[in-house]
């Protein structure tokens, strides 16, 4: 597997090995061994989460709160995505700045968010299987996120902000600049 650590210290893209030939194509899309090597931590994922949605639909922009702080590896079963990666953590030099990069079953690609960050993803195709592990269980009470529009972040999603359909619980998400964490 390659791994690149981008701009936001600790938050890692990461493409698997593809071997393909006239049958189609086999690739380890996990390794926890390697994948700890890689990113120079120790995680231990306990949770694996799958979602199903349809063009336009926006999820995010979440994180957990306290001891219930999630790191994640997501990744695209079928369908594209935006995925989008925003540093929330205080004291770090990237606070306030995002990444954003398509995920889809053609690149394979995946993305370790670590704790400390708020996530979320804009489906690109007509539909998408997301798939995402995570280093600790969900706890609703920790639950918490950033309005998907803020303008302090400024993301671009690349698709007509009337084009989306958010949640109601994240259409009420906070600004940036309101309490983090």
């Amino acid at each position: 597997m390659k791994t690149k650590e981008t701009k936001l210290k600790g938050c890692y893209i990461i493409e698997p090995m593809i071997f393909g030939d006239e049958r189609g194509y086999f690739l380890e899309s996990f390794n926890q061994e390697r994948f700890n090597e890689a990113i120079g931590s120790n995680i231990s994922f306990v949770q694996d989460n799958e979602s199903f949605s349809s063009k336009g639909v926006l999820r995010g922009l979440h994180y957990q709160r306290g001891e219930y702080a999630q790191s994640k590896l997501v990744r695209v079963v079928k369908g594209r995505v935006l995925d989008v990666v925003v540093d929330i953590r205080k004291n770090s030099q990237t606070f306030g700045d995002h990444i954003s990069i398509e995920l889809s079953e053609e690149n394979k690609k995946q993305i370790f968010v670590p704790k400390g960050f708020a996530h979320g993803f804009l489906v690109l195709s007509e539909t998408a299987i997301f798939s995402y592990k995570c280093d600790n269980f969900y706890n609703k009470e920790s639950e918490s996120g950033i309005i998907y529009n803020d303008p302090t972040l400024n993301i671009d999603w690349k698709l007509k902000n009337s084009d989306f359909t958010v949640s109601e619980k994240d259409l009420v998400l906070p600004n940036f600049n309101s309490k983090l964490i």
